[in-house]
C-alpha cells in the first residue's frame, strides 16, 4: 500500500458501516465511499440507541430492548445497485424465528452485546447464531469488558459453531487489544475487523492471524474512512496482503465476485 499517500491502488471493501434511518443519510454515505475510492460497504443498522446512553452502557451496562430499522437499511442497500450490502442487526430480546423470516434478504448478522445487554453466553445469542449458519452468513460482534461477552466468550461461541465465521469488531476490546488477538488465533473462524484500532495492532493482528483473517473497516460516520484508510497506508504493507485485508477477505465471507469490475450484483442476492 506503499506510496500513494493513503488512496488504496485497490479495490475497497469496507465490512463496517452504519446507517442511520434518516433523510439523505444512504446519499451521504455513498458520497463519503466515491470520495475515499471505497466500492463497497457492509452496512448495519445505526439510530438504536443514543450514543450518550450507549458510552454509559459500556462502562457500567444496561441495555435497550430497542429493534433496528432493518427495512429502512434493506430498501437504501437495493437502492445502491450493489453498493451497500446489508447486514440484519438482531434484536436478541425478540425470538430468532424474526431473524430467520427475513433472512435470505441480508447478507450477514450483527449482535450487539454493547447494545441489546445479551452476553454472547445466552441461549438466545446461540439460536440466533444457529440461524446464521443456516442461511451462510458471518456474525459480526463487538465484545466488552465484562464476564460473558469478553473476547474469551465469543472464541468459546465461535468453537461451538465451527461452521459460520465470526467477525470480532473494533480490533477487539479498546484499542490495544493484543490480548484479544491472542484469544482468537487458535480459532480459525474467528476473524478482526480493525476499525478504531491503533496501528500497531494491526501490525501484530496481521503477524499472529494473518493477512486472510484480518478486514479493513471504519465504523463511519463515527469514524471517517480516510482516517482507517491512512492507519493501513502508514503501516506500509505489501501489495497483496493489503488485496486480502481490503478486497479479497470481505468478498469471501459474502460469496461474491472477486471481480470489482464485474457488474454490482442486488444487495439481496442469494448468498
Amino acid at each position: 500500500m506503499s506510496g500513494h499517500g493513503g488512496a488504496s491502488p485497490h479495490p475497497v471493501f469496507d465490512f463496517h458501516a452504519r446507517l442511520v434511518p434518516r433523510p439523505g443519510a444512504a446519499e451521504r454515505l455513498i458520497e463519503v465511499l466515491d470520495a475515499s475510492r471505497i466500492e463497497r460497504a457492509v452496512v448495519c443498522a445505526g439510530g438504536v440507541i443514543e450514543l450518550m446512553r450507549l458510552s454509559r452502557q459500556l462502562v457500567l451496562g444496561g441495555h435497550v430492548e430497542t429493534d433496528a430499522d432493518n427495512d429502512a437499511l434493506l430498501r437504501a442497500a437495493g437502492a445502491s445497485r450493489g453498493r451497500l450490502i446489508p447486514f440484519w442487526f438482531a434484536n436478541p430480546h425478540r425470538d430468532a424465528s424474526h431473524y430467520r423470516a427475513r433472512a435470505a434478504e441480508f447478507r450477514g448478522l450483527e449482535i450487539s452485546p454493547a447494545v441489546h445487554g445479551v452476553d454472547l453466553t445466552d441461549p438466545r445469542i446461540a439460536e440466533l447464531v444457529a440461524v446464521a449458519g443456516e442461511f451462510g452468513h458471518p456474525v459480526y460482534t463487538v465484545c466488552l469488558e465484562r464476564a460473558g461477552s469478553a473476547v474469551a466468550d465469543l472464541a468459546d461461541l465461535a468453537r461451538r459453531f465451527p461452521d459460520v465465521t465470526f467477525v470480532l469488531g473494533h480490533s477487539g476490546v479498546g484499542n490495544i487489544d493484543y490480548y484479544g488477538v491472542e484469544v482468537i488465533a487458535p480459532v480459525a473462524n474467528v476473524l478482526l475487523e480493525t476499525s478504531g484500532g491503533y496501528t500497531t495492532v494491526l501490525r501484530a493482528a496481521i503477524e499472529r492471524l494473518g493477512a486472510d483473517r484480518v478486514l479493513f473497516g471504519t465504523e463511519f460516520p463515527l469514524q471517517h474512512p480516510d482516517a482507517e484508510l491512512a492507519k493501513y497506508a502508514a503501516l506500509d504493507l505489501p501489495a497483496g496482503q493489503w488485496r486480502r485485508i481490503a478486497w479479497d477477505n470481505a468478498v469471501r465471507l459474502l460469496g461474491g465476485s472477486n471481480n470489482h469490475d464485474a457488474d454490482h450484483q442486488p444487495a439481496a442476492a442469494a448468498r
